[in-house]
């Protein structure tokens, strides 16, 4: 995995006054099939308040580490046999957001992760229910090509970035390997998942 950080955050786009005025609003979940309504929570942020600070990007110095918040879900729907968990900035000027961490094939019997439990290159497999690496949950590359979560970053002047955490429940095991891309693991919960649940955290700087 990946361990070591660049010393110095990657900005999405150039520093310059043009972002100042552009954002994006699109809301990426409300075109795809509604699913049975889960609930997320955390015990780190309240839904569309600001993202906690551990869950920034280490190397901007503003106090961050990388770490993806404490969240639980709940009102799972029958036939769940795995969750799937991604967070996505929806907001990123590249046309397509960015995807922070996506997992999948996560038991059904885990609904709680503390707070930490997953960082930059560094996933504590305990808090999903397994010892190790290869037994059940499968973390892909995010898109910093990280396995595991990168803290959220934004352009500075870039009005505030929305960072979503969506908890899929998921009629099955899905045959996929740790080589998939985020938005194939996106495919497969269009087929499969049975149940969707998020929060949302904001930043900007």
């Amino acid at each position: 995995m990946d361990s070591k950080r660049p010393r110095e955050a990657l900005s999405l786009v150039p520093k310059r006054r043009a972002c100042e005025d552009t954002i994006m609003r699109f809301d990426p979940y409300d075109p795809l099939p509604k699913l049975h309504p889960m609930t997320v929570t955390s015990e780190d942020f309240t839904d569309g308040g600001r993202l906690p600070t551990r869950s920034v990007m280490e190397s901007l110095d503003l106090g961050g580490k990388d770490e993806l918040p404490q969240l639980t879900w709940s009102d799972i729907p029958e036939g769940t046999q795995t969750f799937a968990l991604s967070c996505l900035d929806p907001d990123a000027p590249t046309g397509a957001g960015f995807w922070h961490m996506s997992a999948f094939n996560i038991p059904a019997s885990v609904t709680s992760i503390p707070g930490g439990a997953v960082r930059w290159g560094e996933i504590d497999w305990s808090a999903f229910g397994v010892s190790a690496e290869g037994e059940g949950p499968v973390f892909v590359r995010n898109s910093r090509n990280v396995v595991g979560y990168t803290g959220a970053a934004p352009p500075v002047g870039h009005p505030e970035h929305r960072y979503m955490f969506v908890v899929h429940a998921v009629d099955r095991v899905i045959e996929l390997g740790s080589e998939a891309t985020p938005a194939q693991v996106g495919m497969q919960m269009f087929n499969h998942a049975i149940g969707r649940g998020r929060i949302t955290g904001t930043f900007g700087r």
